[in-house]
């Protein structure tokens, strides 16, 4: 049986660790719609085409152009067994578009894991993040602090803040998250698939917690 899952969670919610957990344990590629996107736009394909006249633009990419993405990387040989969807959907609409998509390969979305982190604690997450401009190192001044503040260990480098790490800018993301999520969040419970971890614990803790539930759908 192919095991499709989504996974949900906000920025700071440690979505991509636990990505790689669950693609290691059901043996599923890992698609990221950032990535997708990202993949399409620096190979000039056809839809990264279509796509870039809108990001040029300012605007938001059509559903249209974003669910095509995605069908075309499902009929890839690799998910054959399943994949594990992140950042895809976003929106009630692209939740029907991929259960669309999946009823015609004989599927449908099996389980979805929404990570819940308090948003205060989101913000200290992503706020303490600094890097290194140089060689790209990534430091928590809470979590994984540099061995002299403010200076990267491995090169010297002084460490600077992404602008979209600064504390103000942080809780727009996860305002803008929340908002456009929530929906969904009920769309899928309402399916009776929607699971919700306790995100705020320790990466382990976590981990631990998404492999108990997935040992139910091996």
């Amino acid at each position: 049986m192919a095991h499709f899952i989504v996974l949900l969670g906000p920025p700071g919610a440690g979505k991509g660790t636990q990505a790689a957990t669950i693609c290691e344990a059901l043996e599923i590629p890992h698609i990221s719609s950032g990535e997708l996107f990202r993949e399409h736009l620096a190979k000039q394909t056809e839809l990264g085409k279509l796509a870039d006249g809108y990001i040029r633009c300012g605007q938001l990419v059509p559903d249209e152009i974003t669910v095509r993405m995605v069908g075309d990387r499902l009929k890839q040989p690799d998910c054959a067994n399943g994949a594990l969807l992140d950042g895809f959907p976003r929106t009630i609409p692209q939740a029907q578009a991929l259960d669309d998509l999946l009823a015609r390969m004989g599927a449908q979305v099996e389980m979805v894991i929404s990570l819940e982190v308090p948003p205060e604690i989101l913000v200290e997450r992503l706020s303490g993040r600094w890097s290194c401009p140089n060689c790209g190192r990534v430091y928590h001044e809470k979590n994984n602090p540099p061995q002299r503040s403010g200076v990267c260990d491995r090169d010297g480098t002084l460490l600077i803040q992404r602008l979209d790490d600064r504390p103000e800018t942080v809780w727009q993301r996860i305002e803008v998250y929340l908002s456009r999520t929530q929906p969904l969040v009920e769309y899928y419970r309402q399916k009776g698939i929607l699971v919700n971890v306790d995100g705020a614990r320790s990466i382990e803790e976590v981990r631990q917690s998404i492999l108990s539930i997935l040992a139910g759908v091996r």
